[in-house]
């Protein structure tokens, strides 16, 4: 079942779209799946309260945020992705340390064969226990397929085997696709890691009952268009939902950019974690010896979690190459390959500048892992979020291009 618009869909047509796929099924017991509040121009959030309202009055419902390595989200972003009708407490929380059961293994010679030979490792496959609880007749699974650093294009079974997984398959398939090169994957279906996910469903998910409620979305302001639902289990709507948002996302540039200025939503972004979408999304399209401005007024720390922030401080964005030797050297970040990954994808490799305009984190820490610093409170004196649009300006008399929400797009020449 699929639906496509230009335009975007109505909230009347998503829900009766989304009724429709519930005809026929057992739904006395029902866990959703949806992404958190990182991703809140998903359409997801609406999604999960449209399917609360048609399954409250005959369903036992349970709704757990594919929070992946993510804090939990706090009341107040659960009302304000979900709406108030869902109740705080049917949101239950993954713990991506605690809560996993290993299904099994994608075997070494699978992952150097999709990898070129990059990676040897054997990957454990590992989902939160709830999934595989057969007291639920029906697991939801919503998201946004859209441009991926890791993966190629997010969502679909990654939403299960890193948004739901344990720490095993996040590090696993970070470190792959940094390994494999994210220049090689971003807004690609068929990467390696995307085929160690497809290897992992098709062997450990067959008897699980799962429904993939995937969207193409764009936004203006606080506005989510949907432009593209593709609903059910087969690999195929994921790929139609590839191709529209590769139509959709990818902005294709005419020329290297020199000056990239990109803002962070501050209720979305709030570490560099996050943050470095900036990084990620835009670095196919920085000139050679350009310059990325990241306006962060909100982010106050580097990693989502302690050990992730520890190490990061530790250890910086310092380039692929030092990564990979740092990784040889030290036990600490070869037991986090994630943050390995992570590193490297944050990285400009010394091809172009990165500087983060911040208010909660001061000069010392910005500098310290390795990005250059400006006062958000003085940088926005000449690049006000309140009044550019996405584009090309000349301020100063210099060009500038200017993104608004960088997790929405991959820009590429």
């Amino acid at each position: 079942m699929y639906y496509e618009s230009k335009t975007g869909m109505s909230d009347a047509e998503l829900r009766e779209a989304l009724a429709k796929s519930l005809e026929g099924k057992k739904v006395d017991h029902v866990l959703i799946l949806p992404p958190d509040y990182t991703r809140m121009y998903s359409g997801a959030g609406k999604i999960t309260e449209i399917y609360y309202d048609l399954l409250k009055d005959k369903s036992e419902i349970d709704i757990m945020p594919a929070l992946g390595t993510h804090e939990p989200m706090t009341k107040e972003e659960c009302e304000a992705f979900f709406g108030k009708a869902v109740p705080f407490e049917k949101i239950l929380v993954h713990n991506w340390k605690k809560d996993v059961v290993k299904l099994g293994e994608v075997p070494c010679e699978f992952v150097s064969e999709v990898s070129d030979g990059l990676v040897t490792d054997k990957i454990d496959v590992e989902v939160n226990y709830r999934i595989m609880d057969k007291k639920y007749d029906l697991i939801i699974s919503a998201g946004q397929v859209v441009p991926h650093e890791v993966v190629g294009m997010a969502n679909y079974s990654k939403n299960i085997f890193v948004g739901c997984g344990g720490s095993s398959m996040i590090n696993s398939s970070h470190m792959l696709g940094a390994f494999y090169g994210m220049e090689r994957i971003m807004g690609k279906d068929f990467s390696p890691v995307r085929k160690v996910f497809d290897y992992a469903e098709e062997n450990f998910l067959c008897e699980v009952p799962l429904m993939y409620v995937l969207t193409v979305t764009t936004n203006k302001g606080d506005d989510t268009f949907i432009h593209g639902l593709y609903i059910g289990r087969k690999r195929e709507l994921f790929e139609m939902a590839v191709k529209n948002s590769q139509d959709t996302n990818l902005n294709r540039m005419d020329k290297p950019l020199k000056k990239v200025v990109v803002n962070l939503d501050p209720r979305e972004f709030k570490s560099t974690w996050l943050g470095n979408k900036a990084v990620y999304r835009t670095r196919m399209a920085i000139a050679d010896g350009g310059e990325l401005i990241i306006l962060a007024p909100a982010v106050k720390k580097f990693g989502e979690d302690d050990e992730n922030d520890r190490l990061i401080r530790k250890y910086g964005y310092v380039g692929r190459e030092r990564v990979l030797e740092l990784v040889k050297e030290n036990d600490d970040l070869k037991k986090n390959l994630s943050v390995a990954a992570h590193l490297i994808h944050g990285s400009s490799d010394g091809r172009f500048s990165i500087t983060y305009c911040t208010k909660e984190i001061g000069k010392e820490e910005i500098e310290g892992v390795n990005f250059k610093y400006i006062p958000y409170d003085e940088i926005v004196k000449k690049y006000d979020p309140a009044t550019l649009t996405d584009g090309f300006h000349t301020i100063d008399g210099e060009e500038i291009f200017y993104i608004s929400n960088p997790a929405l797009g991959l820009w590429t020449l």
